[in-house]
């Protein structure tokens, strides 16, 4: 074959980026890690680019419009651009520079002619393949041409290098198309022009244009482009209907008897394929049975595999026949004789390449057959695929646009069921499945729940069904278990943990389709349920409903869609758990209600005891004790500052009310803690209650309100203390310092002082009003939470400034600040008390602090600061010094020069530290108590 290899042609090829390779394979598999093609001469495109099975199949050129298959290729092509317009103004030139001009071959020198000196364009991907075409009508074509549909069943899918590389040539089979003798290098002298084209009388219509100046026949402008610019975006048609009036045009502008054009689509392993989308056949012309042969479809092939690779134009002329080794015993009786093909590629405005068409044999005349294709002819053919090239893009952007707002629409609906619908699973999943029927046009969603054990199996379902009846589209639940539904491809998926795309039509029986995808926790990852959409509906009139199959824009939908799924899992699981833990919680506080309760002979008792006065409880001096007191004292004791401020009468306070809450909130106390418990708690009330009954402008400047709320903080601020600190528990990652994070323990302080509160019978503030019941509540917070030691000293500065300035009562913030400096000084007023009492206190705190450095030596292996390791139990006095120094002292001066009703304790605190002083120079621990 001289002319394959001489270096004309293969200066071309080597112009087209085409490396040549003896070596190269013959089948050219996909990207991933597969060997690319080389090309090794210019008979590549002759070889059997597809599965030898393929061989029986024909091509068929007298098909009408595959729109299902547009459709999936527009599906599987959706742009991530948005519609900006519908055309361009101006449509770019064709890329079809040529070089010397040709003449046609004599009758004894049949020949090939390729088209030369063409620009290349890149593919967007590498790789080629080509797929098989599904019949279907769209409508029926003009009379006065013939339109079939073709079923060519091509088979394994062949790979082509991006533009400038070319198939590999394989081994010639015995009908190889064509032989050295039928091929022309594209720079050898042509043989007379006696039957060109150009010269031919019998082409009047040359003399008319067609758009930018292109011969068409159809006078100063081409009917089919100004018909097509002069469309609106609501009247462009589907895309199989542009592609069906593009040919219908295009075999009258070349006279050719028969064309076809064919679309790029991409599968799910990334190869790209042509699919054939309409095929026309001129009035008059041998049909398709007599034109399909073996030979033929090869040919075809591989010339719609090249100009699909390089973007380039493809004009192949001569009498093939003549070569031994393509007759065929087909052709001897079909009667079809194939004398040119012409094929350019269809691009659009970025030069991508969308596909190509292709035309078969030039006519004359109705009668005459055998003339060649021209350079007018290619660059007419050229201009209109142009343009056919960006309506085609523009349809994408608007099906890309449209979908993505489809998308959208679809995912604020299922947002806002789940904002909506969260108790029940299965209503919320039912919602959420009816929602992505309608869009997928899927007959079955099916959401499976996964099971935690045994794995790898399912608990139970959600199932949902589509009809569409007419325009609309119904939805239906349907009950079904487990054992109802073919589990095969969820288990496939709930293994795999991957996407899965079944195509009815791939399975052997053919069966529906389907997509099944994944559904994972978003914390862990772990796969939680799996949904799946099954039979694709919207099937074309005489096909089967279960034919159609997912393409890649359904898949994403419903990757979505799991996403939402996954939330919505958890989400009705978070809530079940809530409601679960709200129940046990409810559970708990009856059982902590009774044990709060005291037993009804001790609240009768309390109620019918006569309370004793202030005076001989030694409630009103400063240095009271409830050392020698009893129990029942203690309580009397509580009552009696409730009576003596008027508090019970104020508001409204049922008296036996009352006595049961004072007898809760002792109970509320731990009996095993040191310190803080129950005489902690009642100490404090009674020095909040001194300074109240013995400084006039507190009672007489704060509210009713404020003196209640201070008066139940300070009985309550440390319930059911525990004996640690706040920094101990958090160390230890307690459940309180996961519940309330900083100031813990006072934090729960005050619930468990609102649980008591609330308690039946103990529900002192029944009496308010909704709007005094809504401003004590906050009070009584703020003051416990100001017995956080670490707040106090945050706040303590502004205090001292407060103190030397004076209060302005009608501020709130003043008035908070001191209800909280009164809540400190009435909570350490134990450094206050007389020597004895202060001493045995002192004690009882560096017992509790001890016990915590103690449990931390322990449990983290640490040493606890100085006031609580015990080791350093010998240097409690010069501990108390600076404690007085350091945080009482200030705060006791400010408060005695503000009101000097308070002066006594500023005294006492003196006297305290003279003694610990004294103590400390003597070496002292703090000798016995007095």
């Amino acid at each position: 074959m001289p002319c394959l290899q001489s270096e004309p042609l293969q200066e071309q090829m080597a112009s087209d980026g085409v490396t040549p390779d003896p070596s190269s394979p013959s089948d050219s598999p996909c990207p991933g890690g597969r060997e690319q093609p080389v090309v090794t001469s210019a008979g590549w495109f002759f070889s059997p680019l597809w599965s030898r099975r393929t061989k029986t199949h024909r091509w068929g050129f007298g098909s009408g419009v595959d729109s299902n298959r547009v459709e999936d290729w527009l599906d599987d092509h959706s742009s991530r651009e948005m519609v900006g317009g519908w055309f361009v103004e101006t449509l770019p030139s064709p890329q079809t520079s040529r070089g010397p001009s040709r003449s046609p071959s004599g009758p004894s020198s049949s020949m090939l002619l390729l088209g030369r000196g063409r620009d290349s364009f890149p593919l967007s991907s590498p790789s080629l393949w080509i797929s098989p075409s599904i019949p279907s009508s769209l409508h029926q074509p003009p009379p006065h041409q013939t339109s079939t549909l073709s079923t060519p069943q091509w088979g394994d899918p062949l790979t082509l290098e991006k533009a400038g590389s070319c198939s590999p040539r394989t081994p010639r089979s015995p009908h190889s198309p064509v032989s050295s003798r039928s091929l022309r290098c594209p720079h050898t002298p042509r043989s007379s022009p006696r039957s060109s084209p150009r010269s031919s009388p019998r082409s009047p219509r040359r003399t008319r244009s067609c758009g930018r100046g292109e011969p068409c026949g159809r006078g100063e402008g081409c009917d089919w482009m100004m018909k097509l610019l002069a469309r609106g975006s609501g009247r462009i048609g589907s895309v199989a209907e542009l592609c069906q009036g593009a040919l219908q045009h295009a075999i009258e502008v070349v006279w050719a008897e028969r064309c076809s054009l064919s679309l790029l689509r991409q599968d799910q392993d990334g190869c790209r394929g042509l699919v054939q989308v309409v095929s026309l056949t001129a009035p008059g012309c041998v049909r398709e049975e007599s034109s399909s042969n073996h030979a033929h479809l090869e040919l075809v092939k591989g010339i719609l595999g090249y100009v699909v690779a390089t973007g380039m134009p493809m004009n192949m002329t001569g009498d093939v026949y003549e070569d031994p080794g393509f007759i065929t015993d087909e052709d001897q009786t079909s009667g079809f004789k194939l004398k040119s093909v012409l094929s350019v590629p269809i691009k659009n405005s970025r030069q991508e390449v969308l596909g190509a068409a292709l035309v078969l044999n030039k006519r004359i005349s109705d009668d005459v057959q055998g003339s060649l294709f021209t350079d007018q002819d290619e660059k007419v053919l050229a201009c209109h695929m142009g343009l056919l090239g960006l309506v085609l893009d523009n349809v994408q952007l608007f099906e890309s646009s449209r979908q993505e707002a489809n998308r959208c629409q679809v995912l604020l609906t299922l947002a806002r069921l789940l904002s909506e619908e969260q108790k029940s699973m299965e209503n919320l999943l039912g919602k959420m499945a009816a929602t992505i029927l309608p869009v997928s046009r899927a007959q079955y969603c099916t959401i499976f729940i996964a099971r935690d054990r045994p794995r790898n199996s399912f608990s139970g379902l959600v199932h949902m069904e589509g009809e569409e009846q007419g325009s609309e589209f119904q939805i239906f639940q349907r009950d079904c278990t487990l054992s109802d539904i073919d589990l095969t491809h969820a288990l496939r998926v709930l293994v795999s943990m991957e996407t899965l795309n079944v195509s009815g039509a791939d399975q052997d029986p053919p069966a529906g389709s389907l997509v099944c995808c994944p559904i994972r926790n978003g914390k862990t990852g772990r796969i939680i349920a799996v949904c799946q959409l099954k039979n694709k509906l919207g099937a074309a009139p005489g096909e089967a409903e279960t034919g159609r199959a997912f393409h890649r824009y359904d898949e994403r939908l419903l990757e979505d869609f799991a996403v939402y799924c996954g939330l919505a899992l958890q989400t009705v699981q978070t809530v079940q758990r809530i409601e679960y833990q709200r129940a046990s919680q409810d559970v708990t506080q009856e059982v902590l209600s009774y044990h709060l309760t005291a037993a009804q002979e001790e609240i009768r008792a309390l109620q019918e005891a006569e309370i004793p006065s202030a005076q001989s409880l030694r409630i009103l001096d400063f240095s009271f004790s409830d050392f020698g007191l009893s129990e029942d004292s203690t309580a009397q004791a509580t009552v009696r500052m409730f009576l003596d401020l008027n508090l019970v009468q104020d508001f409204n306070i049922d008296y036996k009310c009352l006595c049961q809450w004072v007898l809760s909130v002792r109970r509320g106390y731990r009996s095993n803690v040191p310190y803080h418990n129950w005489s902690h708690g009642l100490s404090t009330a009674q020095c909040m209650f001194a300074m109240m009954m013995s400084t006039d402008q507190l009672q007489s400047n704060l509210s009713r309100l404020e003196v209640l709320a201070l008066m139940i903080a300070t009985l309550n601020h440390d319930l059911d203390h525990r004996g640690v600190s706040n920094s101990y528990i958090e160390r230890t990652q307690q459940p309180l310092a996961q519940l309330y994070g900083t100031s813990s323990l006072e934090h729960h302080h005050y619930d468990m002082c609102l649980f008591i509160l609330n308690n039946p019978g103990s529900q002192i503030l029944s009496g308010l009003c909704p709007d005094d019941y809504r401003t004590v509540l906050p009070m009584i917070e703020k003051a416990i939470l100001a017995t956080d030691l670490a707040v106090y000293m945050e706040r303590r500065a502004e205090f001292f400034e407060l103190g030397q300035r004076g209060v302005r009562w009608e501020e709130d913030r003043h008035r908070d600040l001191l209800r909280s400096m009164l809540m400190t000084a009435s909570d350490i007023a134990a450094i206050t008390k007389p020597w004895h009492i202060q001493k045995r206190t002192a004690k009882l705190v560096a017992s509790e602090f001890f016990a915590q450095g103690d449990r931390e030596k322990e449990e983290f292996n640490i040493k606890p600061v100085d006031m609580m390791n015990r080791d350093n139990s010998t240097r409690l006095p010069h501990m108390q010094v600076n404690y007085i120094d350091g945080m009482c002292h200030p705060l006791y001066q400010t408060l005695s020069g503000m009101f000097d009703s308070c002066s006594p304790l500023l005294d006492g605190l003196m006297r305290n530290r003279e003694n610990w002083m004294l103590l400390a120079e003597t070496g002292e621990e703090g000798g016995e108590e007095e």
